[in-house]
């Protein structure tokens, strides 16, 4: 029984045809060349940012605009019906008040935290720009490639 199994096994194994890449006859090698130069590029893109905020409980975070002039909504500002929000919750967690409240207020405060982000690039050189989007770009151009069927066909 375990010589015929293995007999069946081998005759389906030799019929079974290899592919490549994501089920097409594209490079492997490709693949992961193309993969590797991608991750490496993108990791060096992220890497060269810098971070920055400018958050306080006294920044503000949003504005409107009332009698001719904004009037800056800070976070601390935000607290209060969050708080208030809470409270109801605590109270009774059946008054979708307290829950719109809350959930409302946690929103603002977030958004209001990523909207105060700043993005800038370090100081690099050229060629250092240039290796990034090589390596981002061309990583990428290379690891698609790699996905389609290119078997004999003329472009």
């Amino acid at each position: 029984m375990g010589l015929h199994r293995a007999m069946r096994w081998l005759m389906l194994r030799s019929e079974m045809k290899i592919e490549g890449a994501g089920g097409t006859p594209g490079g492997i090698g490709k693949f992961f060349i193309g993969f590797l130069m991608m991750c490496a590029g993108f990791y060096m893109l992220l890497h060269s940012i810098i971070v920055t905020e400018r958050f306080g409980f006294a920044t503000g975070m949003y504005h409107f605009a009332a009698f001719g002039s904004p009037v800056p909504v800070t976070s601390g500002m935000i607290l209060i019906p969050l708080a208030i929000g809470v409270g109801i919750i605590f109270f009774d967690a059946r008054k979708l008040v307290g829950w719109a409240l809350a959930v409302g207020s946690l929103v603002a405060l977030i958004t209001g935290v990523i909207a105060n982000l700043q993005f800038s690039f370090r100081a690099m050189s050229l060629f250092d720009i240039l290796v990034i989007l090589v390596l981002c770009v061309g990583g990428t151009g290379m690891f698609l490639h790699s996905l389609t069927d290119h078997s004999g066909k003329e472009l």
